[in-house]
């Protein structure tokens, strides 16, 4: 045994299951990071005499392999999920367009600064959707350069798991069922971060806002990011395609029958809730632009129509 830490030592006679059996509350798995020792206690009995890493450390060591905090009850000012359309729009290098551009602005200098004005920094998740809605990145704390540049590292490594539709309304149900929940700490604000290039095609308006109002009714933001490709969805709506099973009520005309726009479309039907807001992308190749400026103002806290010096360095890009 070191001075400041321990291995376990054999029994002169194993207990069965003992040190093998990992669901024992006595069991601790010898891992640790990198200069990292633990206090030992010493453990007697009928079998001999042994030493055992303290459970208490053994948890905190846990809870520092996991990446997560070692007090959950440690809040956050801001938690943003990050929901990325993967419909059948959206191409290979589409997606790539949109994973590196979240990945970018995580890694922006403008977006640290930001994440490191609040205390305790954000928490951050994403979620990819098209027909059903995914968990891709489940809840990290990004609280400095490094814990940014291994959440992007992960965003980079997600893999595209295309669908055929554009479900938003199932989206905003999971996020709310599934994700939301999964938060480990209180957040004083809980930001969905809408994208997409299209209108939903699996639901009508009233069950969208039905989903929409259940999140903002606990409190929720939600802020749209609208991508606008020239010359492929400027009017949207227009014998818009549908997925089946959509349902045999008459289409409500101002969405559906007479057109409008995805970005007037989003701000009708999507965002809502404390502060939110709407930045649309033009194309594609803007989304990075949009994003880290968008990231700015829901980390920062700022009010639509508000520009804090990093946001106003972010748009100048």
């Amino acid at each position: 045994m070191g001075e400041t830490g321990c291995e376990p030592a054999r029994p002169r006679q194993a207990e069965p299951n003992r040190l093998s059996d990992t669901r024992s509350p006595d069991f601790c798995p010898m891992v640790r990071p990198p200069g990292f020792d633990y206090p030992c206690e010493k453990v007697g009995g009928e079998t001999g005499v042994t030493f055992r890493p303290i459970r208490a450390w053994c948890t905190a060591l846990a809870l520092l392999a996991l990446g997560q905090p070692a007090n959950a009850e440690d809040g956050v000012a801001t938690a943003l999920v990050v929901s990325v359309d993967v419909s059948g729009s959206v191409d290979e290098t589409r997606y790539h367009l949109q994973m590196e551009g979240i990945a970018e602005a995580l890694e922006d200098e403008a977006v640290l600064a930001a994440i490191r004005a609040n205390p305790g920094g954000i928490y951050f998740a994403l979620v990819t959707w098209a027909d059903g809605a995914r968990l891709a990145v489940d809840w990290r704390r990004i609280a400095s350069k490094a814990d940014a540049a291994a959440t992007a590292t992960l965003v980079r490594a997600v893999p595209r798991i295309p669908g055929e539709f554009t479900c938003v309304g199932q989206m905003l149900r999971t996020v709310a069922a599934s994700v939301v929940p999964r938060l480990p700490v209180t957040a004083d604000r809980v930001v969905i971060d809408v994208s997409g290039d299209g209108i939903d095609n699996c639901s009508d308006v009233d069950a969208i806002h039905a989903e929409r109002d259940a999140l903002l009714s606990a409190g929720t933001t939600i802020n749209g990011l609208p991508i606008l490709v020239p010359g492929e969805n400027d009017v949207v709506g227009v014998g818009a395609y549908r997925a089946p099973g959509y349902g045999l009520r008459e289409l409500p005309r101002q969405t559906y029958r007479d057109g409008t726009t995805l970005d007037a479309w989003y701000r009708a039907h999507i965002v809502g809730g404390p502060g939110h807001f709407l930045l649309a992308a033009r194309g594609y190749g803007d989304f990075a632009r949009a994003l880290r400026q968008k990231f700015v103002m829901e980390i920062s806290g700022l009010a639509p129509g508000e520009t804090g010096d990093g946001a106003r360095s972010v748009a100048s890009r």
